[in-house]
């Protein structure tokens, strides 16, 4: 339980599955009020009945794909008028495929970057205005641990995570005097619907083990911080060690880790 985002309203991208599902539980759990976006339709429909009937709290779902920036921009303007205020942004919507770059087209690419980086900051950009004006608020963009320490075979999908914590980064400085938070999520790989689409091979999680995480729990974990000035949520623990070690020493850890990075 959050005491401090009861009765705040919560826009969690990509809520329809996976992690944007279970930070919704959380955040109705603690007794939130929720503004649920994803691709689809039905599954949020179903999943607002249950937030609805088991913590009796406001829950208003839209469609959306946020790679479709023109779409996009009208459903946010929709949002807009009829919830009127955001609290907390949750741009959890992202995905990715593991590829070799000579194996990976403009189009795929072109994608991958219109979900995860030029969605997310479409949608920050429409929401940032109404936290300036109440002085307050919570941006958490969902990264991943590619963004900080990038492997063979994802090269895009580093690539687009890895603007995204620039982009929080630099927007962490822009909105501080507005007293706005923003935190980046740099997660490895969890045991969600997301390697559906990015592992082909579907050996992925098995080979890397131990490395993946509960979506439960790290949900739990980003909801205990809503409304607390926390830079950055990095898990699990030793890829974040490794990452900093890398930043220090990379042709090192490059080398000695070269096995590990070719799990994929």
């Amino acid at each position: 339980m959050n005491q401090r985002i009861k009765g705040k309203t919560i826009f969690i991208t990509g809520a329809s599955s996976g992690l944007g599902e279970q930070i919704a539980y959380n955040c109705a759990e603690s007794g939130a009020n929720l503004i649920l976006a994803a691709r689809r339709y039905d599954k949020l429909i179903k999943l607002k009945d249950e937030l609805i009937d088991k913590y009796k709290v406001e829950v208003a779902i839209y469609q959306l794909d946020v790679g479709n920036l023109l779409e996009a921009e009208k459903i946010l303007e929709q949002i807009i008028q009829e919830v009127g205020t955001v609290d907390i942004l949750v741009n959890n919507a992202g995905f990715g495929k593991f590829k070799y770059v000579v194996d990976t087209s403009i189009e795929e690419t072109e994608v991958m970057f219109r979900v995860n980086v030029l969605g997310l900051i479409a949608i920050t950009k429409k929401i940032l205005p109404i936290m300036i004006k109440q002085g307050s608020g919570h941006i958490i963009n969902i990264a991943s641990q590619a963004g900080k320490l990038a492997t063979p075979k994802s090269s895009i999908y580093a690539a687009s995570k890895g603007a995204v914590i620039k982009f929080s980064d630099s927007l962490r400085l822009e909105v501080e005097k507005n007293h706005i938070y923003v935190t980046t999520v740099n997660p490895g790989p969890i045991r969600t619907n997301f390697f559906e689409i990015a592992d082909a091979t579907g050996k992925y999680l098995d080979n890397v083990g131990r490395c993946v995480l509960n979506p439960e729990k790290l949900a739990e974990k980003i909801v205990k911080r809503m409304l607390t000035r926390t830079r950055e949520i990095n898990l699990p623990i030793f890829m974040n060690i490794g990452s900093k070690v890398h930043a220090l020493f990379p042709s090192l850890v490059e080398k000695l880790a070269r096995n590990a990075f070719n799990k994929k």
